[in-house]
């Protein structure tokens, strides 16, 4: 994807999340991620969102419609789309402190964008969320990670 077509992707992910986070928080949802993937026909439109005890495919039907018609009237620019409206699943991204709290104890993995003791891959139990890091144990080890070199952060699943 080129530098032109991903700023247009931003933009619309920021529109997309304008008409859908008062939706979700209206509902009862949080808005965990948004994704607008090109296909050859279409956009293809993800929202992952969740609820404390999970996301039903009732939840799902239920968004997808409601979101649908929020979208059509409230976005005059939008390309074609196919809506997909899921949950995060077990390998959920950790997108802000916030969600690094309520996962404390959990098994991460975490990318960062430089080294750190030669990796930039870590896999371990989320220990300690810090002002500004976080400490996961990997191996028996805790490696403290400041929050400006994650790059990507998410549940590991079972």
């Amino acid at each position: 994807m080129d530098v032109r077509q991903k700023k247009v992707n931003s933009m619309l992910i920021e529109k997309i999340k304008k008409v859908a986070q008062p939706l979700c928080q209206a509902e009862n949802f949080e808005l965990v991620h948004v994704e607008v993937v090109k296909s050859t026909r279409e956009n293809i439109v993800r929202l992952f969102v969740d609820k404390p005890g999970g996301i039903t495919l009732d939840d799902c039907v239920y968004l997808s419609r409601q979101l649908g018609d929020l979208i059509d009237v409230q976005i005059d620019d939008m390309p074609s789309y196919r809506l997909e409206v899921s949950s995060p699943g077990p390998n959920r991204p950790l997108n802000n402190k916030e969600d690094f709290h309520r996962f404390k104890g959990e098994r991460v993995k975490i990318e960062t964008s430089d080294l750190i003791e030669n990796r930039r891959k870590f896999t371990g139990i989320l220990e300690v969320i810090n002002n500004d890091s976080v400490v996961i144990a990997v191996d028996g080890r805790s490696i403290e990670i400041s929050d400006h070199l994650i790059c990507k952060a998410r549940l590991a699943g079972q």
